[in-house]
């Protein structure tokens, strides 16, 4: 069964005039004083019209009960304006909305919420505005105040929060009164680490409990973790719609800079005074240099130095970190392995495959010194590159880093007696 249904939807903003029907008296009485003066700016050729803005337009897609769905998209993409509308804050200039059971949201800091009144007061208000009963109400309160880590300051007004304890207050609220669809917009960036982690959970318990969840972050990490669709936004309209993994990946590489991708090349920027690494190219099987590179493939790695070094008799080491910043892989030149370089050196090669990676974004870091000795230079975080195709198997589906891990091991499977 569908938990929502949007069809055609489209929102319309007009710029540079107030939409009739919309403000309060005060601007009805103010209006009756200046139309002449607007009516003689039209006469004479002025118009306050600037336009209209779609702010979505042609949105169409379905979620099924108990589905967890991310939203992603740029900064003006329509993600807010189409939470808005789903939460019936505001209503659709076109098209229509379905909903099935009973929304809670979770949109702008302060959203649903009364200054003037206590926590505990605004507790029982979102509960009554949900049409819960207060004996409802009063059996979930202590977990709500618990979630949101606020017993001290619950009978405080709530004007007088900070913005993470409004955030915890308001997210605690919205999960727990029993909603059948929940709508998180980004406002979990508010919050700290541990709290995060904690929404992060509790949206993936009512998941658990066939509850509907949209969630919109830019964190595309917690989006691959949580859900298991998502849906790209772009000038209004949605431009992909599917797995969630493969979602992120493609947006990622909207926001990458092609130059950078075809070049696969990284200058140091501010470097150290002395001795230091000041250029790193990874290249392919042809010597192309590249930053996308498929499992099984050949890489190359070209270091370049600034001068020459203190002493002979000294290596190079790369650290391998995956798309969360962990160090999966070491390697190194050095003289255990007969591998070691000149003062005057100031090129270095590593070649490295084949690859065994997984489908994913991957980060070098670099150190020049002596072997477990002295280290001259660090270039953290030196360049990064992309595993976009990783099928060992020849079934036609790529392995993603994001939940088969970040290796492959090369494998032969037998019957056994």
């Amino acid at each position: 069964m569908a938990a929502i249904i949007v069809s055609n939807l489209g929102k319309r903003y007009t710029i540079g005039v107030r939409s009739p029907g919309e403000g309060t008296f005060r601007d009805a009485v103010t209006g009756l004083f200046t139309a002449p003066w607007r009516r003689f700016r039209r006469l004479a050729g002025y118009d306050d019209h600037i336009g209209e803005f779609w702010a979505l337009r042609g949105i169409d897609f379905t979620v099924a009960a108990g589905g967890t769905v991310g939203i992603i998209g740029p900064n003006g993409a329509g993600k807010s304006t189409l939470f808005k509308v789903l939460s019936r804050i505001t209503p659709p200039t076109e098209g229509f909305v379905e909903l099935q059971g009973r929304v809670s949201s979770l949109l702008e800091v302060g959203t649903g919420f009364h200054p003037e009144l206590t926590g505990r007061e605004n507790i029982y208000l979102n509960g009554a505005i949900l049409g819960m009963y207060r004996a409802e109400i009063r059996r979930k309160f202590d977990n709500i105040v618990a979630f949101a880590e606020l017993e001290q300051f619950i009978d405080t007004p709530v004007k007088r929060y900070s913005s993470g304890m409004f955030v915890r207050l308001a997210f605690s609220v919205a999960a727990h009164l029993d909603p059948e669809i929940l709508i998180v917009d980004e406002v979990l960036s508010v919050g700290d680490l541990n709290f995060r982690n904690r929404c992060l959970g509790r949206m993936s318990d009512l998941r658990g409990e066939g509850r509907t969840v949209l969630f919109v972050s830019h964190d595309l990490t917690s989006i691959r973790q949580l859900c298991s669709r998502a849906l790209l936004l772009n000038g209004g309209r949605v431009v992909a719609d599917g797995d969630a993994d493969e979602v992120t990946r493609r947006y990622e590489r909207m926001h990458q800079d092609p130059a950078s991708i075809a070049l696969g090349g990284a200058d140091r920027v501010h470097p150290p005074p002395a001795y230091h690494l000041t250029r790193v190219e990874l290249r392919n099987e042809a010597g192309a240099v590249t930053r996308q590179f498929e499992a099984g493939q050949i890489m190359e790695i070209h270091l370049w130095s600034s001068g020459r070094a203190p002493e002979d008799s000294y290596g190079a080491e790369f650290r391998l970190h995956d798309s969360e910043g962990e160090v999966i892989s070491f390697g190194a030149a050095n003289p255990v392995r007969s591998t070691y370089y000149r003062a005057d050196q100031q090129h270095f090669v590593c070649r490295l495959g084949p690859l065994p990676l997984t489908e994913g974004a991957y980060t070098f870091s670099f150190i020049v010194g002596v072997w477990n000795a002295v280290r001259w230079d660090h270039w953290p975080r030196a360049i990064g590159f992309e595993i976009v195709k990783c099928d060992p198997f020849k079934t036609g589906h790529g392995i993603s880093n994001v939940h088969d891990g970040d290796f492959v091991i090369p494998q032969d499977w037998l019957a056994g007696d």
